[in-house]
C-alpha cells in the first residue's frame, strides 16, 4: 500500500483520487479530492480533471511568459 500525500492549499488539502475509487464513485479518472475540516468532521469535494482545452491554455500561457516566470523564480518571488 502506498500512502497518498495531500498537498496543502488555501482551501484545504488536495489529493489525486485513485482510479479504482474514481470508478466506484462514478467520477472521471484523474479527478482530485479537496479535503476540508469543519466542526470536527472531514468534508470531501470531488474535482474533475482539467479539460484538454484548459491544459492547452495553461501551457500556452506558460510558454508565452516563460522568461518572466524564470526570472521570478530566480528572484524568489
Amino acid at each position: 500500500m502506498s500512502p497518498l500525500v495531500p498537498q496543502k492549499t488555501e482551501l484545504g488539502w488536495v489529493i489525486e483520487v485513485p482510479a479504482e475509487i474514481a470508478r466506484e464513485l462514478g467520477a472521471a479518472e484523474g479527478s482530485f479530492a479537496l479535503l476540508r475540516t469543519r466542526d470536527g468532521h472531514l468534508e470531501v469535494e470531488i474535482i474533475p480533471p482539467p479539460t484538454p482545452e484548459l491544459v492547452k491554455s495553461v501551457q500556452e500561457t506558460h510558454d508565452e511568459f516563460k522568461d518572466a516566470f524564470d526570472e521570478m523564480k530566480r528572484l524568489g518571488d
